[in-house]
């Protein structure tokens, strides 16, 4: 007679994965034989039901041909594939699977193997300064296990080292410093992820660093020595005669990155308005000496 697995697990026919492990966890603990409330032949029964619904294959020839799947080619329960005991009992039990104390469930000893803990992958803002110069930051980390059946964690505060020449989602990975390990495993890492926050004066475009620069008309005709900020300090250049609005003058290896980019000066020519008699004596002036310039020509 087919056995319903389903019904065995308390689960709908289209549960999903994380719902049909939930519920196995849920009766497993429930009837596991080392409990009061243990009961042997319903835990084999649970176990077997979620041995088969675990693995998609299994599911699938379970669904078409019943609990008699096995002779349609699916595999009997206990066979190399299908799901991993040792990782569920230990997380449940803090050791190896199975059923009254040191006998494995089927049979031998079997202890859960070591697993590393989950990492933990926390978004740092960092400001265009801090990243070239490098920073300290202390942050809060999730403690204890990711897949705890608690979704509330503790935290606690580590202090990570933001290295010089970090960019744009960059991550930085510190070892260990992650979710609990099972079974003796390593801790999982914290990874941190780099976001720029956005400057007043600079914008960035990978490794580059871009400011704008107003200059006045005489400046960017008859050329000019100005000050340029950058982000390491203020650097002196000239401006050439009859640099136009738009151009891009380069200063090398001021932008970010282990091996810097670059920075560039986008030049803006700014027009003083004409809101005086002298003023505009002096722009109509300026239209009769040259007459014979026309951009748009």
């Amino acid at each position: 007679m087919s056995k319903d697995y389903y019904s065995i697990l308390g689960v709908s026919k289209s549960a999903s994965d994380a719902e049909i492990k939930k519920a196995y966890r849920k009766l497993a603990a429930k009837y596991h034989p080392d409990k009061k409330t243990g009961d042997e032949a319903r835990f084999k029964e649970v176990s077997e039901a979620y041995e088969t619904l675990s693995d998609p294959e299994k599911r699938a020839m379970y669904d078409q041909f019943g609990s008699n799947y096995q002779q349609a080619g699916g595999g009997g329960f206990g066979g190399a594939g299908g799901a991993d005991f040792g990782d569920i009992f230990g997380d449940m039990f803090g050791q190896g699977g199975g059923f009254g104390g040191a006998g494995g469930f089927g049979g031998g000893h079997r202890q859960a193997r070591p697993r590393k803990g989950e990492d933990q992958l926390i978004r740092v803002m960092v400001t265009l300064e801090e990243a070239i110069a490098g920073a300290e930051r202390t942050i809060n980390v999730e403690v204890g296990h990711k897949n705890s059946h608690s979704h509330s964690y503790d935290t606690k505060p580590i202090k990570v080292r933001i290295p010089a020449g970090v960019t744009q989602d960059q991550k930085i990975r510190v070892r260990e410093k992650g979710h609990q390990g099972l079974n003796g495993g390593p801790n999982g890492d914290v990874i941190i992820e780099i976001n720029l926050q956005k400057h007043k004066d600079f914008r960035v475009d990978d490794q580059d660093v871009y400011v704008d620069l107003p200059i006045t008309p005489w400046e960017a005709a008859l050329g000019a020595k100005v000050d340029i900020p950058t982000l390491k300090g203020t650097v002196r250049m000239s401006i050439a005669a009859g640099t136009q609005s738009g151009a891009k003058l380069r200063i090398k290896g001021r932008g970010l990155g282990k091996t810097p980019g670059n920075q560039y000066v986008v030049v803006q020519i700014h027009t003083p308005p004409a809101d005086s008699a002298e003023a505009k004596a002096l722009y109509e002036q300026m239209a009769h000496l040259m007459a014979d310039f026309c951009p748009r020509a």
